[in-house]
Parts: structure tokens; sequence; C-alpha cells
């Protein structure tokens, strides 16, 4: 057992540290782990077939069909609708840009479920404007990577689904619904630190604007909004799953894209129906691998030994919570999201259910740790994609980061230690 943990542990470093893509990482690590347990044979067909049974879940049909849904809005003029949209809201308040750009990333988030485009549509268009207000580029970046996180709390949110595959089916409705409390929070807290460095460094005030015009920027960006309230009502109402709403998503953005704002034309959906294929594959892969990992690991009784570990070194559920925050936290830094809830759920989920824990509860907070390693070197994807827009570097916008890392751990421990602010809605709805 020993020899193969070793082969594990020293594979997937070296390949991490070749920049080997994280799928082919995970699988190649996962074999060379098996053919220390197992003859050759056996062990590429057990890894074939871990993989197989990973992506053969209904559930996971949602995922293509969100990943068009957001592409669709965000090649559909929905950005700008809701930038100005935020600026009615929070624009006329010192600093006001940066409200809006976290704002913005909150609603863009939750329409398109996805961290990376709400970097791309929203920085694209908020990083430019703050920079030419006089806003420092690296604090602007800054603002952009860690709003755009907020999305993958509030619904739809892909890594919510599969979360709830590998936690053994948590209900994605419950999932969707406890994810709204600590997304609004978590953006609050953003715009707290903004709100901060607007006064310290003296950042404009922005225009209010007037009545009339406030009014038709509601109604032009109320359509976009509208889609959260019919996937997320439509499911809370029993008209439809979270994989049916999927596919009644992608018809609404449709619609809304290309007949209503008209601002994507019939010949890019060719592309953008190509893009989706793209972006599904990588992820499918990422779910197959991760969950080939994930039985080697089992097979291994590696979780068992690291839960004895955790419980041989404190017996107090509160240390035991922080060790486990501590150690995804590490794990966020430099691996992506979907193998890290794929793989390490099995391992901690046991735990924290002993400690009285739902795996509710625990989904919410596994996914808000491992968002903080989205925005943070060597591996945070968002963070990458967010200083190529701002045209910065990773090492000047990490120190404007450091403030919004304070708030993102501070809303972590409150959502760790005080399980009301997750499990208040969904009791709420009666799940």
């Amino acid at each position: 057992m020993e020899l193969s943990v070793l082969v594990l542990i020293v594979s997937f470093v070296v390949l991490l540290l070749m920049s080997v893509p994280i799928a082919i990482a995970i699988g190649i690590t996962t074999i060379l782990t098996m053919l220390f347990t197992i003859p050759p044979g056996p062990a590429v067909t057990t890894v074939a077939q871990q993989m197989a049974t990973g992506i053969n879940s209904f559930a996971l049909l949602a995922i293509p069909f969100f990943i068009l849904s957001g592409l669709l809005m965000g090649r559909g003029g929905i950005a700008r609708r809701l930038v100005d949209f935020a600026k009615v809201l929070v624009g006329m308040f010192p600093g006001g840009l940066s409200y809006v750009n976290v704002l913005a990333c909150m609603f863009f988030g939750a329409i398109s479920g996805s961290a990376a485009a709400a970097t791309s549509a929203i920085g694209g268009f908020m990083i430019p404007m703050m920079n030419k207000e006089g806003y420092d580029k690296n604090f602007n970046t800054a603002v952009t990577v860690t709003g755009a996180t907020t999305g993958l709390l509030i619904p739809p949110s892909n890594v919510l689904i599969v979360y709830s595959l590998a936690s053994g089916g948590v209900s994605i409705a419950a999932l969707f619904i406890a994810g709204y409390l600590p997304g609004f929070l978590l953006g609050l807290g953003l715009m707290g630190v903004c709100a901060v460095v607007a006064v310290i460094r003296k950042y404009p005030v922005g225009e209010r604007i007037r009545f009339v015009p406030a009014v038709k920027k509601l109604l032009d960006a109320i359509p976009s909004l509208l889609l959260v309230v019919i996937v997320i009502g439509g499911i809370i109402a029993g008209y439809f799953t979270a994989t049916e709403a999927s596919a009644v998503a992608v018809i609404y953005s449709l619609i809304l894209s290309v007949l209503i704002y008209r601002e994507v034309k019939v010949t890019q959906l060719p592309e953008i129906l190509l893009k989706t294929v793209e972006t599904t594959a990588i992820v499918m892969l990422l779910i197959g691998t991760s969950r080939a990992m994930s039985w080697i690991l089992s097979y291994e009784n590696i979780p068992q030994g690291i839960s004895a570990s955790l419980t041989g070194f404190s017996d107090n559920k509160y240390v035991i919570l922080l060790m486990i925050n501590f150690i995804l936290l590490i794990v966020g830094t430099f691996m992506d999201m979907t193998p890290a809830v794929l793989i390490f759920t099995p391992i901690f989920l046991p735990i924290v259910t002993e400690l009285g824990i739902t795996p509710l509860h625990f989904g919410i907070i596994m996914v808000l740790n491992l968002c903080i390693g989205l925005c943070t070197p060597p591996v945070g994807s968002v963070l990458f994609l967010g200083c190529g827009i701002g045209k910065t570097t990773i090492a000047r916008v990490t120190r404007s980061l450091l403030p919004f890392y304070v708030v993102m751990v501070v809303v972590l421990l409150l959502v760790t230690y005080i399980p009301w602010i997750v499990e208040v809605l969904p009791r709420a709805f009666g799940y």
C-alpha cells in the first residue's frame, strides 16, 4: 500500500510540474498507481471501466446544456445589460464601478454558472471602463476574478451538479437553493473590501442615473434575469428536474439572444455549438479520470487512513473542520475544482457526516473553499484569465487580492461554523 500511495503522490506532482493538463495527469497517475496494485491488463481495463461509469449519469446531462446556455448568454449582449442595471443599483457610490463589477459578476455568474465566463464577459467590459476612470488596473482585475467566483455558488452551477454526483445523490435542487445565501454573503463581503479601498484611494463617485433611464435599463435587463427565475422557480415548483431545467435554459437563451436581443446571428450558432462540445469534452474527461482516481484511493483505503489521522489528531468537531478547510485550500491552489470535488468528496464526506455535518452543508463549504483556489497562484484558472484581460501580471495582482482573500476566508469560516446560512433556504422550501 505504501509504495502505491508514494507512486500516486510523486507521479501526480511531477506531471503537474511538467504542466501536463490536469485530466491527463490524473489519468496517467491512476494507471501508474494501479500497475503497482493489480496486473497491467486489469489495471487499464479498470481505469476504462471507472471512467465510463463516472460519466454514465443522467444528472451530468445538465452540464453541456448549462454550458451552451452560458455561451449563448455571453454572446447575446447580456453582460452589457447587466452592467447597466448594476450601475442603476450601486453605481452612484464612491468607487461605484467596483461595486458594479462585483454585482454584474454575481448576476452573470448566476446566469452562466461559470466563473471563467463571468470573468471574460464582465471583465472584458468593466476592467477597461475602470481603467479609464482612474482605478488601479491590478485592483480592477482583483475585483473581477473574485467577484466571478460568486456564480459558482449562486445557481445554476455546474460544480454543484458534480458534487451531487460525487456525494452519492444530494438533491441538486437543494444544493442550488442552499448556494444563494452564501453567494450573496460573499458578494457583500467583496463589496465591503471595495468600499474600504475606494475611501482610502479616493476613487470617483459614480453618476446617479435619472429615473426614466434607470427604468429603461431595468426593463432591458429583466429578460436576462428571468432565466434564473425560470430555472430555479421551475425546479422548486416541481415543473421540471435540474436536468430538464438546463434544456429549458438553452431554449430560453436561444430565443433571447437570437430573436429578442438579436446579438447572436444564426451563422454563429455552429461555432457556439462547437465550443460547447469542446468544453463539455474537457469536463467529462475530468470527471471520468477523477472517478478512476477516486476508485484507486478507495481501493487503497486512503480515505479511511486520512479519517483516522484527523480523528486521532483531535476529536473536536471545529478543529477537524478547520483542518479539512486548510487541506482543501491547499488543494485548490494546484487542482481544478471539478477533479478536486470528485476526488476529495469521498474522502472527507464520511468524516464530516460523523461530526453531524449534512452532505448539503459540506457541499457548499467545499465549493466555497475551492472558489478561493480559482483566484490563487500557481494554478488559479480564473486568476490567469483575469490577468490576461487586465493586461497585468499575477505577481502584481496578488498584492491587490490579499484583502479579498481575507474576506473570502472569513465568509468560508462563517459558512462552515454556522450551518443556518446554508440550510435555512432549503428548509424553507421543504428540502
